[in-house]
């Protein structure tokens, strides 16, 4: 580990989403974020397929509901949550088209704001 923790940022929607998660769940959460601010990857992190490199997705199970946190490694010297949500479907472990489009968008429009 680097000595250095990064801060994290937070989209605003993202965190609204965030403070509805149960106590529990948000803890964990939490926590791996911590561990990525530290520079490492938590257990339960893996790279959000089709987002290019250093988005992650931390999935959660929790209390038979499945909870998930998009952030984003290499926008600037944050990491950056950019999408929570409980996930809802029943398609297994894949994340749902609505919430892929909505990661786009974010990831997209904070590029911009960045930059």
């Amino acid at each position: 580990m680097t000595g250095k923790t990064r801060p994290v940022s937070w989209i605003k929607a993202a965190l609204k989403e965030f403070e509805t998660f149960p106590k529990g769940a948000k803890s964990i959460c939490l926590a791996a974020l911590t561990i990525a601010a530290e520079g490492g990857k938590a257990d339960l992190a893996k790279p959000l397929r089709g987002m290019g490199s250093g988005v992650f997705e931390i999935a959660l199970p929790f209390r038979g509901n499945a909870f998930r946190v998009v952030y984003a490694v290499q926008l600037s010297q944050e990491i950056w949550v950019i999408h929570t949500f409980q996930k809802k479907s029943t398609q297994g472990i894949k994340t749902p088209k609505r919430e892929i489009d909505l990661i786009e968008d974010r990831l997209r429009n904070l590029k911009e704001m960045l930059e």
